[in-house]
């Protein structure tokens, strides 16, 4: 039998009310319910100093920055939601994506990504929605040889778009988040099952 797929979920946000972190969780609750085992990840719990490649000779890579890839190696899949900062992705995801690029010896070139399948979606209080953050990101994990999927989710005025308990209060865009979690989980599952 199959193993479960496992998916890593986090938001490119350390914002304690961050719209994207409420769009990755209900992303991640679709996978769930499709039988993925889901790890929903906090970047504000792993801080990691900006990259410096003198700061990696003399002290390694940071202690969040490790745990961070380990969690990434295990997983099959990322559920990524990604804010969209003067038309790009945040420094902490980029940041956070450097570190784990980075190899150890013996260790084959971009572990944690090659290989690996992702979904992407942006929640933002402009009117694209944080579309052109996602085609950054788009780029950046295709060029570190990750599969991403083609759907993506881009919520508009985010600040007016979600109700207290979290949820799209247009019932359209919860239902397309959570069919980004669900293609995912059915995705991941087929090519470990390969």
């Amino acid at each position: 039998m199959t193993r479960k797929p496992r998916i890593l979920a986090f938001a490119g946000s350390t914002r304690k009310d961050s719209y994207n972190k409420k769009l990755t969780r209900i992303a991640a609750k679709a996978a769930e319910e499709c039988g993925a085992d889901v790890t929903l990840v906090d970047l504000k719990d792993l801080p990691m100093p900006l990259f410096d490649e003198d700061l990696e000779r003399e002290a390694g890579m940071p202690e969040s920055a490790a745990k961070l890839k380990a969690l990434m190696v295990e997983s099959d899949g990322f559920l990524i939601a990604s804010p969209e900062y003067n038309s790009s992705i945040t420094a902490v995801l980029k940041n956070a994506i450097d570190w784990v690029s980075r190899p150890v010896p013996n260790e084959p070139s971009l572990l944690a990504f090659k290989g690996k399948t992702a979904v992407l979606m942006s929640a933002s209080p402009g009117n694209l929605g944080g579309l052109r953050g996602l085609v950054h990101l788009r780029a950046i994990l295709g060029n570190i040889g990750m599969i991403v999927l083609p759907d993506q989710i881009a919520v508009p005025k985010a600040y007016e778009a979600f109700d207290s308990d979290g949820r799209l209060k247009d019932a359209k865009q919860q239902a397309g988040v959570q069919d980004l979690g669900k293609k995912l989980a059915e995705t991941v599952h087929k090519l470990i099952a390969s």
